[in-house]
């Protein structure tokens, strides 16, 4: 564990590295950004969400409203920590005068000296604050295969993770889906609906672990822990977004109408359709995912069903989430982190690893090179080359996907199951306790 943790610490901090162009300019250059692919969305948000101010990202006074206009435009969790880490950077400040910055207007804020400090100082302390979140997820990963601990090397060492890390707080999520993974492999169902209710109010996509382990549950015949899980989720979720829905209904359902109006949006499909000729509306594009990835799920529920022994929950989970994200409108670079953790233990092998963060290598700094304008033919058409990162992104995903799906359809495959005894399936008119986690 001491070196899957200090594996976890070095490449963290080869990310925090990775962000030094960035850093060296205060955040203030636009081209070195793309350039040298540095960039994050933490010392803007800083500004431009309030937190200079020290804003509650979910106030509904009408003055702040109208001083900003753009409200956190993510889930509570993230917006809790954005705040926080925000209060932590005014206290090493010395808490200078929000009163005063009241009285600036926003874009010279932008371009005040103590904000600028401010902000390379706030990345700095929520690069801090996620580190200690990505240490407690490898903690987790090496935890829950227990003859297995050196699978969580794959994600302490993640190309993946060096370069995405810090682009936004995603490891927060991720933090939260291993420690998920890990409850379930000790056979906790209170705490892993509690990390699945922490991890949906951060991240929308940890509710779809719900899927995976209504299969394994539908297998043994253990209505009582699915519900069980399913219960505590429901109650932690609307526990944690309570302050938020009192203090600002509106500035909280932000989110929820945010991704219900984007259009296609970078790194997806539907992006490459629209710039190919193509025209989708948003709502058109909702319809079409949302009928794309219910199918998508009863397909791994009928393959979890009919699988000849039981799967593990971090097969049904990465193949649930990645079916979200490949007809998703919108696939950041940083997603890749929503994979990762499941990935790992799922199909814990460094060839297939490595072939799918192929993909996303590419991809990581193709969006870049892309928003800078690099990529731009001397004709003026959009940037073939980008359609091209993010279709071979796509097949690098759809590898790793038929790799688990081989692996469930036929066990043997399974280099988990190797080392972990089989799972038993319940007898007629009664269960017996699995001696295998599922996980």
């Amino acid at each position: 564990m001491r070196v899957i943790l200090a594996l976890t610490a070095v490449f963290f901090v080869l990310g925090m590295l990775q962000k030094a162009p960035c850093w060296n300019e205060d955040w203030s250059n636009g081209e070195e950004r793309y350039a040298k692919m540095c960039y994050s969305d933490m010392p803007y948000l800083y500004t431009g969400r309030g937190f200079a101010e020290l804003n509650w990202p979910y106030s509904d006074d009408e003055q702040v409203r109208e001083r900003y206009e753009r409200v956190m435009e993510y889930p509570v969790g993230i917006s809790y920590f954005a705040w926080g880490a925000a209060w932590v950077t005014h206290a090493v400040h010395g808490f200078p005068d929000t009163v005063a910055r009241g009285m600036m207007s926003v874009d010279d804020l932008f371009r005040d000296p103590d904000v600028i400090e401010e902000r390379t100082d706030y990345v700095a302390i929520s690069a801090l604050l996620l580190a200690f979140a990505t240490l407690l997820a490898a903690w987790f990963l090496a935890g829950t295969h227990r003859r297995r601990p050196w699978d969580a090397a794959l994600f302490a060492v993640s190309p993946v993770l060096v370069v995405n890390g810090l682009i936004n707080w995603d490891l927060l999520a991720v933090t939260m889906v291993a420690g998920a993974l890990w409850a379930w492999s000790r056979d906790k169902p209170v705490l892993t609906g509690v990390m699945i209710g922490l991890g949906t109010a951060t991240k929308l996509y940890p509710l779809f672990l719900l899927g995976g382990i209504l299969v394994i549950c539908w297998r043994r015949r253990e209505w009582w822990k699915f519900a069980s899980v399913t219960v505590v989720a429901a109650l932690v979720w609307l526990v944690t977004n309570a302050p938020a829905m009192v203090s600002g209904w509106d500035e909280w359902k932000v989110f929820w109408t945010f991704n219900s109006e984007r259009g296609a949006d970078l790194g997806s499909l539907w992006l490459v359709l629209n710039q190919a000729g193509a025209s989708f509306t948003p709502d058109q594009i909702n319809m079409a995912s949302w009928i794309f990835f219910a199918g998508w799920c009863l397909m791994v529920l009928v393959l979890g069903l009919a699988a000849p022994e039981n799967p593990r929950l971090a097969q049904l989970g990465f193949l649930i989430v990645a079916g979200f994200l490949l007809v998703n409108k919108v696939y950041s670079p940083q997603y890749v982190l929503w994979l990762l953790p499941l990935a790992v233990l799922a199909r814990p092998r460094w060839r297939d690893q490595l072939i799918w963060q192929a993909g996303e290598l590419l991809y990581f700094a193709s969006v870049w090179w892309y928003l800078g304008g690099f990529l731009a033919p001397g004709s003026g058409d959009d940037a073939g080359f980008y359609w091209i990162a993010i279709i071979v992104r796509i097949l690098c995903e759809l590898y790793l996907i038929t790799v688990v799906v081989r692996d469930i359809l036929w066990p043997h495959h399974d280099v988990v199951r190797r080392t972990e005894p089989p799972e038993p399936e319940p007898r007629a008119g009664g269960t017996r306790r699995p001696e295998f986690s599922g996980v």
